[in-house]
C-alpha cells in the first residue's frame, strides 16, 4: 500500500507543474526537444530536492518557513504570470510566432521553485513521522518530470490551434494567477 500512497502523493504534488507545463506548451506552440527536457528536468529535479530539503531542515525551522511558504510560492507565480501577461498584451502583430521562452533563464527557475514549494512541507511531514525520504523524493521527481513532459506536449497540441494560440499568453497568465490563489486558499488565507 505504501507504493500506491507514494504514487498518489507524487501525482498530487505534480498538479501545479502540470498546469504550468500545459500553459507553456500552449505558449510555445511547437516546443523543441531541449525545451521539453529543460522544463521536465527542472520541475522533476526541484520536486525531488524540496522534500529532501524539508526533511533535512526537519522540525527545527518548520515554524519559520511554514508561516511564509505559501506567500513565497504565490508571489513567484504572480510575478511570472504578470510578466507573461505583459508580454502577451504588449506583443506586436508580427511577433506572435516568437514567444518568450519560459523554459530558460530565471523564468524556469522561478517556476520550478514556485511549483515545488509544497513538496518542502511533505519533507517536513516525513521528518516528523521519522519516515525515510530518499526513495519518495526520487519517485516524486520522476513522476513530476514525466507529467510535466506530457503536459507540455498536450499544451503544444492545443497551442497549434490559431484561435487558442492568440489567447494562450492570457490563459497561461490566468492559470498561474489561479494556482497562486489556490495555494493561498489551501493554506487558509481565505
Amino acid at each position: 500500500m505504501f507504493f500506491l500512497e507514494l504514487m498518489a502523493l507524487a501525482v498530487a504534488l505534480s498538479m501545479d507543474a502540470l498546469a504550468v507545463s500545459v500553459s507553456t506548451g500552449v505558449t510555445l506552440k511547437r516546443p523543441t526537444l531541449p525545451q521539453y527536457l529543460r522544463m521536465s528536468l527542472a520541475f522533476g529535479v526541484f520536486q525531488a530536492l524540496m522534500p529532501l530539503t524539508g526533511w533535512l531542515l526537519g522540525n527545527s525551522v518548520r515554524h519559520l518557513i511554514e508561516q511564509w511558504d505559501h506567500w513565497i510560492a504565490c508571489l513567484l507565480l504572480v510575478f511570472v504570470g504578470a510578466k507573461l501577461l505583459y508580454e502577451t498584451l504588449c506583443e506586436k502583430e508580427g511577433e506572435e510566432d516568437t514567444p518568450t521562452d519560459p523554459t530558460s533563464g530565471w523564468t524556469i527557475l522561478l517556476l520550478a521553485v514556485a511549483t515545488s514549494i509544497d513538496a518542502l512541507a511533505v519533507g517536513f511531514s516525513f521528518a516528523l513521522l521519522a519516515q525515510p525520504i530518499v526513495l519518495p523524493s526520487i519517485v516524486i521527481g520522476i513522476v513530476c518530470a514525466g507529467i510535466s513532459f506530457l503536459g507540455m506536449f498536450v499544451g503544444a497540441c492545443i497551442g497549434r490551434i490559431d484561435r487558442v494560440r492568440r489567447w494562450s499568453g492570457v490563459a497561461g497568465s490566468c492559470a498561474l494567477f489561479l494556482i497562486a490563489l489556490l495555494i493561498l486558499h489551501e493554506h487558509g488565507v481565505f
